[in-house]
């Protein structure tokens, strides 16, 4: 260890990349006591098993953290966005979950989650250029 080196690898294993996040959730389960962490994958799928959509996220620290969502174009518009992200935050909340956050661009999303109950707040202008990428949150409810 005495003469490291930096090396420039966007193609890293999974066992690489999780190695370098295994430091960061060692340092904030030192910091903040909270050690439950459970990814969070849901799939629409055909009646073949062909994926056609799906959520993808995390759930930590009573946050539910959803990273990606997407629904192939021919699906679209018929339910299937909403049914992901209600069935997501349900799982959340079983888990005990308070809040939810997200992003999305402006060419994107950010209608839809308004209609989900999310609120946007924080932003960055010109990313990309000529866009915006919103930063969304929502206060979920827990089951009674």
């Amino acid at each position: 260890m005495n003469n490291p080196t930096i090396v420039f690898d966007p193609y890293a294993s999974a066992q690489l990349r999780n190695i370098v996040q295994t430091f960061v959730n060692n340092h904030n389960i030192a910091v903040t006591g909270r050690v439950e962490w459970y990814p969070v994958a849901f799939f629409l799928k055909d009646e073949r098993g062909e994926v056609l959509g799906g959520l993808l996220g995390n759930i930590w620290a009573g946050w539910l953290h959803v990273a990606t969502l997407g629904v192939a174009a021919p699906m679209r518009g018929r339910g299937f966005g909403r049914e992901l992200m209600q069935r997501a935050e349900a799982y959340a909340t079983e888990r005990g979950c308070t809040n939810a956050f997200l992003d999305t661009f402006s060419f994107q999303a950010r209608p839809f989650y308004e209609k989900l109950g999310y609120r946007v707040f924080g932003m960055l202008e010109n990313h990309p250029a000529g866009h915006e990428h919103y930063f969304m949150t929502k206060q979920l409810t827990l089951p009674q």
